[in-house]
């Protein structure tokens, strides 16, 4: 006895490509030993070895709460004119930065978006809104 495949239907149009990279701005912003203040920035999706080898890492097994660094500072590919992002920038971030990237890590790797729905208090009219921030200011 043989078995078939059932084919897939043909696709009516093209997929969407897939959006890998999500700029941002910072609320507050980094600010480097020469207090140049770094807002701008793009995170990348996270893969599986983003968030399977920092368990490996030392620091994590002695405070759980350093995971989040280490795990920004693979993901963060790009911060103001900074060359790399690595867990000593993360940990010279101000607590609102933190969390503002925490937040934009869980909407892009959970729900693959960097946006979201809001409605206007006055007339409940509902529209989306960019998390990540167009321009200085926009987050």
């Amino acid at each position: 006895m043989t078995a078939e495949l059932a084919s897939a239907p043909p696709a009516t149009g093209a997929a969407a490509p897939l959006r890998t990279e999500f700029p941002f701005v910072l609320p507050r912003g980094y600010v480097d030993d020469h207090g140049v203040v770094h807002r701008e920035g793009v995170m990348r999706l996270a893969t599986a070895r983003d968030e399977i080898l920092p368990q490996r890492d030392p620091r994590v097994r002695e405070n759980e709460a350093y995971l989040t660094v280490i795990l920004l500072s693979r993901v963060v590919t790009r911060l103001g004119g900074l060359g790399q992002v690595n867990p000593g920038i993360v940990e010279g971030m101000f607590a609102s930065d933190l969390a503002f990237l925490q937040d934009l890590y869980r909407r892009v790797n959970q729900e693959g978006t960097s946006q979201a729905t809001v409605s206007c208090p006055a007339c409940s009219h509902e529209f989306t809104v960019e998390i990540g921030g167009g321009r200085p200011g926009e987050s």
